[in-house]
């Protein structure tokens, strides 16, 4: 191949300058540039600025290949954009930049084109693993590799099969590990020392917060302001949040009561906080879910709305919250009029009944007013504003003042305030509010009243009227659709049991019903159903009028949206459509990970707002102050006193303390971790590897064989981690375009492997019985393998219906509904096709070592033959495998009329990608897949779509 001409690695010079201004940051790269290790560094101290000058030390060089793994989209759009930049700043003539390889690249010589002439390639993990087993791009040829988000390389992912493959076959070219979540590495049995085995790596470079050169950095003489604003919550959102923590508290209780037996340590209040605390419960649950009762299967689920709620309650606003409420509410109780009796076990507490009561008094309260010598109820709006909103007015008039009277000269800030949340939601929030809290509702108060300064407050009035107006009109709506429901469950249920007990049902006595808490308003919605739940509230429509025009009355909002609309853009495009001035600009943007840190430069703000807490940002902006001389730096950090919001990032803060305290102390206490060298191994061993030394029934020892074993794996498999543990067991793996099964073991040997879900799948559009009856036609003893998630039940009870029985054979409906019987239909159609049942892919592994221990090597090129046509080049199917990895373009072609299993092949060999098969001829396509299939072909993309529609 072109490739294998490529030069030796060379070394790399040292770039002209670097963008590392911080004494951690050079001390690290200088690390990096001496010796292979794992770099953990702590989140928000600027990994991808050290990656980047990492990468363009070896670009400046030039005659590098340079290959980056794991890399996000986003992540390669930084790397790119900052290489260009250092390129023009260090004006090196040999930096080429990065090279993104992933789907659009489909073109095997196109690849090897771009190989062959070296540079930075960060290329997707499914192409990457198939050019290096195919010899596409030879690993000996490669100066280097980057492994980004190292924590994800776990035993079985498909970046350690490919850091595998690199370090066998190439023992000069440097490796280098990155990450910024310890997390990972502090979980189970020696998790550092076997993460550093998965990436061949013997030396952990640790980098917390706490690190002497980080501290030093961060705390010198150019510290950001920072002014820390302890925002006390209202009564109301005080008690919502305690009755919340209650619910998740009782709801852990009953989990830990109903599955004894599992390790619970974690189990507490304290990590429900967290994010991953419902993934840490599931994992747990999952090897046993077909056998935990249906109360805890519905308790998992409650705990994540409890927890969505816990944050909800302080980013929301309170009409926001409660139609959040209303829905969490009619979601997890049974249909209107139903008997069943599936509401959450929540929902039967007093804190339950706590929230909704509270959260409601938050929007309008119930009152008793007098009318001709009588007492009625009446609705009145409270709308009870987010205590954080008057402080973000007052700080946002402060730093007005600041600006106004600011003397001194000014820095290289642009003067630009920037306000940082925690998502787009709240960004939306404050959008809002910032735009009309100096808006005020119109009164019928007349001009000659006396000034009131509280009436120039910033105010939320006009916003919360709006979303009441809103959320009663949707209420309204809500309402109607579930009484539609509930008549339509009660014609059901009549023609279903007898009309005399229908209606003693539906008509309950007046003594039955219980009496109405809290003064016995209509809206307080205090009172409870007969099992103990709280029922759906629907407030009266003549309430719900009253409240609509009191609010229509107060505000006038048609004339005063007048006011707020603006005239034609058109009219002047100067005044409209022009660049804003830094000065004057407010900035809102949610928290975004890395992308931050180009917030932070391009934004050059003189003035952040933390709106609610985030570690990480924290560690930006102190590295963002340290790293520029010449910018001063305030920060407002606002949270909730005594919240959940300081509770949750206190534990994180801690949380990641601890993972750095458990990591150096096991780099500490660890040996030396040895990797699989084969350079180093006997050779001896080596061979005694390949002879097959089973003896059956005292008969000869086999022939030994220098060949390893060989299996042959459609490029489509790659998405599984079976590929990647047989290379472990010192198997060849050979992938190819298959169009029958997916591993050929043998000459005689083809296996067609399948997840339960896939399975599944393949039973309901037939796609199993075409795919059986082709293995039948090329091969001796075809074999279906139906393979289990390793952290999940070895049991079928969790994806069938077990409740058919042998007699539904013979039905017309046989196996609709049960998998079982599936599998039975497909045995009885098939009698010679073998079932492999796995537990796992560790399993399926070594289930495969031992079919292949008395069976011949496969041979590719038949492999790939099978099932192609008489006339079609084998030759070029395997060189378009390349292509096939990316399933979603193969399985748009396969649905288009002409397209068969058979002739696809030939059509990706030929052609690029779908736009040239749509733009093809008929004599070209004929030439390809005949002229039946090439004229529907070319019918079908030529058809007219205008005509259709």
């Amino acid at each position: 191949m072109s490739s294998a001409s490529t030069p030796q690695p060379v070394q790399p010079v040292q770039p002209v300058k670097l963008s590392l201004p911080l004494v951690y940051q050079q001390k690290l790269f200088e690390e990096l540039r001496k010796e292979d290790e794992l770099v953990v560094l702590a989140r928000g101290l600027g990994l991808m600025r050290l990656i980047t000058n990492l990468l363009h030390s070896y670009d400046a060089a030039g005659n590098n290949l340079i290959v980056i793994v794991n890399a996000e989209d986003r992540e390669n759009a930084w790397i790119g954009e900052a290489l260009a930049e250092h390129a023009a700043i260090s004006m090196s003539p040999k930096a080429r930049g990065l090279t993104v390889v992933n789907t659009d690249y489909t073109s095997v010589g196109a690849r090897e084109k771009m190989y062959a002439g070296g540079g930075i390639f960060s290329v997707t993990s499914r192409i990457l693993v198939v050019d290096m087993l195919t010899g596409l791009l030879n690993a000996e040829t490669i100066t280097g590799m980057l492994v980004l988000h190292a924590d994800k390389a776990v035993a079985t992912s498909l970046e350690a099969f490919i850091i595998r493959i690199y370090r066998q076959k190439n023992k000069v070219g440097f490796l280098k590990a990155f990450s910024d979540n310890p997390d990972p590495f502090t979980t189970g049995f020696s998790p550092l020392a076997t993460m550093m085995r998965n990436l061949f790596l013997r030396k952990a470079s640790l980098w917390p917060r706490f690190h002497v050169h980080v501290a030093q950095a961060l705390e010198g003489k150019k510290k950001a302001e920072v002014i820390e604003l302890e925002v006390p919550m209202t009564n109301a959102m005080r008690e919502i949040q305690v009755a919340i923590m209650e619910c998740v508290e009782v709801s852990i209780h009953e989990l830990k009561k109903g599955n004894t037996g599992l390790e619970m340590e974690d189990w507490n209040l304290d990590s429900a906080l967290l994010k991953n605390f419902d993934v840490l419960v599931r994992r747990q649950l999952d090897p046993n879910w077909h056998r935990v009762s249906w109360k805890t299967k519905q308790i998992v689920g409650d705990l994540t709305v409890l927890r969505g709620m816990l944050h909800s309650v302080l980013a929301l606003d309170a009409v926001s919250f409660l139609q959040q409420l209303d829905t969490i509410h009619a979601a997890h109780s049974p249909p209107p009029g139903s008997t069943r009796q599936t509401q959450s076990p929540w929902l039967f507490l007093d804190a339950a009944q706590t929230i909704f009561d509270t959260a409601k008094k938050r929007v309008y309260a119930s009152t008793q007013k007098a009318k001709a010598d009588s007492s009625i109820d009446s609705l009145q709006p409270v709308l009870e504003e987010q205590p954080k909103w008057s402080v973000l007015a007052d700080v946002l008039e402060e730093i007005d003042r600041d600006l106004f009277f600011e003397q001194q000269a000014r820095d290289d800030s642009n003067g630009t305030i920037l306000i940082m949340c925690s998502d787009t939601n709240t960004c939306r929030q404050l959008r809002d509010y910032l735009q009309t809290m100096h808006v005020k509702p119109r009164t019928e108060k007349r001009i000659e009243e006396v000034y009131d300064p509280e009436e120039d407050k910033p105010s939320a009035a006009y916003m919360m009227r709006k979303k009441l107006r809103n959320y009663l009109k949707w209420k309204r709506e809500f309402a109607q659709v579930s009484a539609t429901l509930f008549a339509e469950n009660q014609k059901a249920l009549s023609g279903a049991v007898d009309p005399r007990l229908a209606q003693s049902k539906s008509r309950a006595p007046s003594h039955k019903r219980r009496r109405v808490r809290g003064g016995g308003a209509v809206g307080s919605g205090s009172s409870r159903l007969e099992n103990g739940s709280i029922p759906q509230c629907f407030e009266k429509p003549n309430e719900v009028a009253e409240l609509m025009g009191q609010i229509d009355i107060t505000e006038a909002e048609a004339n005063q949206k007048d006011d707020l609309v603006m005239a034609d853009p058109l009219e002047d495009m100067d005044d409209y459509y022009q660049l804003y001035d830094m000065q004057d600009l407010v900035v809102i943007h949610a928290y975004d990970g890395d992308q931050d840190e180009h917030v932070l430069e391009e934004v050059k703000p003189k003035y952040i707002i933390m709106y609610e807490p985030d570690a990480s940002f924290i560690r930006r902006v102190e590295v963002y102050r340290s790293s520029h001389n010449d910018r001063n730096v305030r920060v407002y950090f606002l949270y909730y006193g005594g919240s959940v919001e300081e509770q949750r990032y206190l534990s994180t803060v801690r949380r990641e303390k601890d993972n750095f305290t458990k990591l150096i102390k096991e780099r500490a206490s660890m040996s030396l971790v040895m990797t699989v060298d084969s350079s180093t191994e006997d050779p001896q061993e080596a061979f005694l590897r390949t002879i097959n030394t089973r003896i059956a029934g005292g008969g000869k020892l086999s022939t030994a064989t220098a060949e390893p074993p060989r299996v042959v794996v459609d490029v489509r498999e790659f998405r599984s981690s079976l590929p990647s543990l047989l290379h472990g067991r010192s198997m060849v793996i050979v992938p190819c375009m298959l169009t029958v099964g997916d591993y050929i073991l043998s000459p005689n040997i083809c296996i067609e492997r399948k997840s339960v879900s896939d399975l599944i799948s393949s039973f309901s559009n037939g796609r199993l019985y075409s795919q059986c009856e082709t293995m039948f036609q090329h091969y001796q003893n075809p074999m279906l393998l139906i393979e289990f998630d390793q952290n999940k039940s070895f049991t079928l009870e969790p994806f069938a219906d077990l409740s058919g029985s042998i007699s539904s054979l013979n039905s017309a409906n046989a196996g609709e509904k049960d998998l079982q019987s599936k599998i039975v239909l497909l045995t009885l159609a098939f009698p010679k096709l073998r079932i492999i049942w796995s537990s796992s892919p560790y399993e399926t592994a070594e289930i495969f070592e031992r079919l292949k221990s008395q069976e011949k090597e496969p041979d590719p090129i038949a492999a790939v033959r099978a099932g192609l046509n008489d006339g079609e080049d084998v030759e070029g199917s395997q060189q378009g495998q390349g292509a096939a990895f990316n399933p979603e373009p193969g399985e748009m072609l396969a649905a288009v009329p002409g397209v068969t299993p058979k002739n696809i092949g030939s059509i990706t060999a030929k052609m690029e990608n779908i736009k040239e098969v749509a733009n093809a001829t008929v004599e070209e396509l004929s030439a390809l897949v005949g002229k039946e299939a090439g004229r529907q072909i070319e019918r079908f993309f030529g058809r007219d779509l205008l005509e259709d529609s």
